[in-house]
């Protein structure tokens, strides 16, 4: 095989939350990455053929008597292999050097000193900082092993087996506190495992294209279009392959941002021209919210009434037998995998029903958020679709905390519409805040309007920074734009007395609030 999968790296997860971050960085470098379960046994990584493996990082002690292990005939297979935090000291475990439990752990950024600058440490300068999250480590190497770097608590913080091209960091390269995790990544992939960088935005779009007329064939396609840059990206990808197979249905659910139903509507009917068909179906979906608290239950309602309306559109296309779906990599990873626990459903994944009359079509599924981008604007689309902001699928369905009705939804649109115009106003750097938007909390407080006393709803506006959804950091806004965002929303959303600012980053939190 010489294709841009020939250089497939495989990420093997412990459970840690960065093992996403880990498959991203490795794409960074044109390669391909793929996030798999450590309980896979040698023979199933063989079929699956990797050039490289990474051990990501997980929240356990090896030292544990249940503690995850890898396949040992893994380690015998003769492909290079990087451990990361916890994959290090697997390593080290398995091949007898020893796991310590250190008196004090390090945690966030640490000095590296780098005794050798060869290997994965090639180009390193004498010290470095670097991102730690450990408590034990490493405190004696395995037979073989040459020690590369240390920190005060982690006296073998780096070391490899140069001839089994085996390498392991107690640190994060992945994190960018790592101030040169990126130089990390780069000498374990094309220095020490000898890949090729041909997972490229031409690649992924032709195998997309061949993938999609494959599995089609003749068939009609209906897609699932929101006017989102995932739905978008993927009716682009199917356009390319199929044209006029391709028919395209958006469900007005009565959960969009203001003037979204118009945008979609001309962006592709008239810009595109592509066969779109629109359904107004805003009153069941009230119907069905009605008195629905949880929000899984929410997701899942959403998505059961959108997957059968599409099913009633489709009566209308004869001989539709696929649906398109802009369902992407972390949606799949959050919504469960083996080995990480399900954070939340997406409605992309866990909120369609079992008995669905569709194929699904999911050319977007092995792909994080700014590949998509790079897609998107690889064919073609406008600037304003390609780096819109996420939007969930359920809509402002999960930006309602607590029962999704017409009056709160109204409260929660027009707050986030003043929410867009100001940021749109403060002229902030799209790439850089990836997310801002309000929530309606399912309480209210006491506030004194026209020297009356109020009794009403807060607000609570969310902004992050982040590249990929996977980790983000709260956006630090000018108190200037904050005052105006509250003051505006005070004044001119009805039912509303009093404004609040999300400062957690994710993880903890999750972005969206439900």
């Amino acid at each position: 095989m010489h294709g841009p999968r020939s250089s497939k790296v495989l990420v093997m997860d412990f459970g840690a939350q960065y093992a996403q971050l880990i498959a991203r960085r490795v794409r960074e470098h044109h390669v391909f990455s793929e996030i798999v379960p450590h309980e896979l046994k040698a023979s199933e990584i063989l079929k699956m053929d990797p050039k490289a493996i990474i051990l990501s990082g997980g929240p356990k002690s090896v030292n544990l008597e249940h503690a995850p292990r890898i396949d040992p005939a893994i380690l015998e297979l003769g492909i290079p292999i990087l451990g990361i935090c916890y994959g290090a000291q697997l390593l080290a475990s398995m091949l007898g050097g020893v796991v310590s439990r250190r008196e004090a752990g390090e945690y966030g950024k640490i000095e590296m000193s780098v005794f050798e600058s060869i290997g994965i440490m090639e180009g390193m300068p004498e010290t470095t900082d670097v991102w730690m999250s450990h408590f034990d480590a490493v405190t004696d190497l395995p037979k073989g092993f040459q020690l590369l770097a240390s920190t005060p608590d982690a006296p073998c913080a780096v070391f490899e087996d140069a001839t089994r091209k085996i390498t392991a960091v107690q640190f994060h390269p992945e994190v960018e506190h790592t101030v040169l995790g990126n130089k990390v990544f780069d000498n374990f992939l094309h220095r020490i495992a000898l890949l090729e960088s041909n997972w490229t935005n031409y690649s992924i779009i032709e195998e997309a294209i061949e993938k999609i007329q494959l599995q089609v064939g003749s068939s009609k396609v209906i897609c699932a279009l929101s006017g989102g840059v995932d739905s978008s990206v993927a009716a682009a990808l199917v356009h390319r392959a199929v044209g006029k197979q391709l028919h395209c249905v958006f469900v007005d659910t009565g959960l969009m941002r203001e003037g979204e139903a118009k945008t979609v509507e001309h962006t592709f009917r008239e810009q595109f021209e592509i066969d779109l068909i629109s359904v107004d179906a805003s009153n069941r979906f009230f119907s069905q919210l009605e008195g629905v608290i949880d929000p899984e239950r929410k997701r899942k309602i959403i998505g059961e009434s959108f997957i059968r309306i599409f099913e009633e559109t489709a009566l209308e296309i004869r001989d539709a037998k696929y649906l398109v779906q802009g369902t992407l990599y972390p949606d799949v990873i959050e919504s469960g995998t083996k080995t990480a626990a399900r954070i939340k459903s997406h409605h992309n994944v866990g909120g369609l029903p079992d008995d669905i009359d569709f194929e699904l079509v999911e050319p977007l599924r092995e792909l994080f958020k700014d590949e998509v981008r790079a897609i998107g604007e690889e064919l073609g689309l406008p600037e304003e679709i390609v780096w819109r902001q996420p939007f969930p699928g359920p809509g402002l369905a999960v930006r309602v905390v607590g029962e999704v009705t017409r009056e709160r939804v109204a409260i929660v649109r027009a707050a986030d519409r003043i929410v867009g115009e100001e940021v749109t106003r403060a002229n902030l750097d799209k790439r850089a805040l990836w997310q801002s938007f309000a929530v309606l909390a399912d309480i209210r407080s006491v506030g004194v309007m026209g020297d009356e006393r109020s009794y009403a709803y807060p607000i609570i506006l969310r902004a992050v920074a982040s590249s990929d959804a996977m980790t983000a950091d709260w956006a630090r806004l000018p108190y200037d734009l904050l005052e105006r965002i509250s003051s505006r929303i005070v004044s001119e959303v009805p039912g509303v007395n009093r404004v609040v600012y999300d400062i957690t980053s994710k993880p903890p939190a999750t972005i969206e609030w439900e």
